[in-house]
């Protein structure tokens, strides 16, 4: 058997005294860094949540905002996803990059935002993706593509000359973190792991094992 060979990571360093003392503040920080880095989609973010099995799931979204409160994306409500997460309340969440050997991990409670909120995000949409979206039934089968690119050509000849609404099955979440590990890989697997967790509405800071 052939093992992969992995990559030194380099030796910049995560300590202690270099953290903000707010996780959201550290985290903008470090995306700041990826979307100047080489880094490609900085904002993509693995979301995991639980089907009704109890078995994982995981996807790649993107993250759309990230608010004093926590961080925002946009789905179908009626996707797996959504009705995963919302089961259980909660959701994880993963970035990852790269070229700067970070990763950050995130656990969360899920709330929806308002329908405003939603409204206001997909007017600021290009068309194309307000169809799309119009047009789909996420995650349901379909026959073949032909039989999503009909729905899509009604749906441009439906709204030809207005704007298209936004579907009322269709909007964005909320992640509310607990908590948080920052990871910074170094040569020779000697990584920096750093754990916020909210404890009695303040953030307690550990170091993890590499």
């Amino acid at each position: 058997m052939n093992f992969m060979t992995g990559r030194q990571y380099g030796t910049d360093r995560l300590a202690e005294d270099r953290l903000a003392p707010d996780p959201l503040n550290q985290f903008n920080q470090w995306l700041a860094e990826a979307t100047q880095s080489s880094t490609l989609d900085p904002t993509a973010m693995v979301l995991a949540t639980v089907d009704e099995q109890g078995l994982p799931e995981a996807r790649v979204v993107l993250l759309k905002q990230v608010t004093e409160e926590g961080f925002v994306f946009f789905t179908h409500y009626t996707s797996p996803k959504a009705r995963q997460a919302e089961s259980s309340g909660v959701v994880a969440l993963n970035f990852y990059w790269p070229a700067l050997a970070r990763q950050v991990r995130i656990k969360g409670q899920i709330k929806r935002l308002t329908r405003e909120a939603s409204v206001a995000y997909f007017a600021t949409r290009p068309r194309e993706s307000q169809i799309s979206t119009a047009a789909s039934q996420q995650s349901a089968v379909i026959s073949d593509r032909s039989e999503w690119e009909q729905r899509m050509q009604a749906i441009a000849t439906q709204y030809a000359d207005q704007p298209i609404p936004c579907p009322d099955y269709w909007g964005g979440y909320c992640v509310v973190p607990y908590e948080f590990e920052f990871f910074q890989g170094r040569d020779a697997r000697i990584n920096d792991r750093l754990r916020y967790r909210l404890i009695k509405q303040q953030w307690q800071i550990d170091r993890l094992s590499p």
